[in-house]
């Protein structure tokens, strides 16, 4: 069984069933089902379940341990240190790991593993995806108010309680789970796919109007003489694979055109249009999956821009997200004011070489980092004397003009002052 059929598992989430989300909602405007894996079909929903998923699980996931001054060293000793950094199970990196949960949040909802603890009973040794979709996950409160999971894992039925439940809720109303996506999205889903269907009958059929033939009022057609006709005047010229493009019509026949045009459809405005709507389900700019607006460029100067709103406004809370379920799921109680996870987001907020070197020089000079944080940041090895903290010294008080500033480091003897 693949990973990726973990998240979309059977039964497939139908936007008319009650269970898609706990609000029972009905089936689409255009009359077309999508489930999690028809929206994947769509090329839009596909890019921004795929960038969120990438971008979020490479960039760099620290488990720190905070110090009584309030500084944070990297906590390497701690068991979920490796399962974050490196690799949550036995068949999964770090990265699929992540990537899962990230791509079951923007699709259902909801994203679940499975806490495998070792002998101790307390030390968490492997996360262990489980499948997302509703028909696939039963969530419920017991007597006692604790939230229990139902569901089939490798042909076995468990029911297990919250402790046992790595569970990262997406967006939602403060329930027990988080709003599924495509159950949110079923109008604006089933729109995309009747115009991604109208599309593929429009090149079926060669780009070809549908047509009616009338026969002149005289002429009258038995069985024989309509398969006759529609051997000789239809077959050839139906489908994209059509071998006639032109035909002569006997006996006064004439052909009426009874289907809308795609120009007049504005077939290729809906499309992109469908789009964009899309990139608001997920908040995703749209340039960031290859789709510009009119007189947009891809590339330039405003992109940068549009990459920091998308930081802020669409991954942040994703990564808050994970952040805090790692805290409150994953962290012992006596644990949670000494350990945490964070996202490193320097990557996506990297500059170009100029602007760059600008920020380091800046910091450096101002002695909010030394010149070895500022070389570790551009992968660089560490020099000697570059631990120092040092600052411009240019503006110094007007009496302090001509005169020699103090040493810093007192003179041997014999020394030359």
């Amino acid at each position: 069984m693949s990973w990726l059929s973990l998240w979309w598992r059977k039964p497939a989430l139908k936007v008319q069933d009650p269970e898609n989300s706990r609000r029972g909602l009905s089936r689409s405007y255009s009359g077309r089902d999508v489930g999690a894996e028809g929206a994947m079909n769509l090329a839009a929903w596909w890019a921004c379940v795929r960038l969120n998923s990438q971008t979020v699980a490479t960039l760099p996931c620290g488990f720190f341990e905070r110090k009584a001054d309030g500084s944070k060293v990297q906590a390497t000793s701690h068991p979920l240190y490796a399962l974050l950094h490196d690799s949550p199970n036995a068949d999964q990196t770090a990265v699929e790991f992540l990537e899962g949960m990230v791509a079951a949040i923007c699709t259902n909802g909801n994203a679940y593993a499975r806490k495998e603890f070792g002998v101790d009973g307390k030390t968490i040794v492997a996360l262990t995806p489980l499948p997302s979709a509703p028909g696939a996950m039963n969530v419920r409160r017991d007597d006692l108010g604790r939230l229990r999971y139902r569901y089939v894992y490798r042909g076995k039925t468990y029911d297990d309680t919250e402790d046992r439940i790595f569970h990262v809720r997406g967006f939602g109303d403060g329930g027990d789970l988080g709003l599924s996506p495509v159950a949110m999205a079923r109008q604006t889903l089933g729109l995309a796919d009747a115009i991604t269907a109208s599309a593929g009958s429009t090149f079926r059929n060669g780009m070809k109007a549908s047509v009616f033939f009338t026969a002149p009022p005289n002429v009258k057609m038995d069985a024989d003489s309509r398969k006759d006709f529609r051997k000789t005047f239809i077959e050839p010229y139906v489908g994209a694979e059509a071998e006639a493009s032109a035909g002569l019509l006997e006996h006064g026949f004439d052909v009426k055109t009874v289907s809308l045009p795609p120009k007049d459809a504005e077939m290729l405005l809906s499309w992109k249009f469908s789009v964009e709507e899309i990139c608001r389900w997920h908040g995703t700019p749209p340039v960031l999956i290859g789709h510009a607006a009119e007189g947009q460029t891809m590339w330039g100067s405003g992109i940068e821009q549009i990459m920091l709103g998308w930081l802020t406004l669409g991954l942040r809370p994703i990564m808050t997200r994970l952040e805090q379920a790692i805290k409150k799921r994953l962290l012992r109680p006596e644990e949670r004011l000494r350990y945490f996870a964070e996202f490193n987001v320097e990557g996506l907020l990297r500059a170009d070489s100029a602007g760059r070197a600008a920020m380091l020089s800046s910091l450096g000079q101002n002695g909010y980092i030394t010149r070895n944080e500022g070389r570790a940041l551009d992968n660089r090895p560490p020099m000697d004397g570059g631990d120092v903290l040092t600052v411009q010294s240019n503006l110094v008080p007007l009496p302090m003009l001509g005169k020699q500033p103090p040493r810093a480091v007192q003179p041997a003897p014999g020394d030359p002052i």
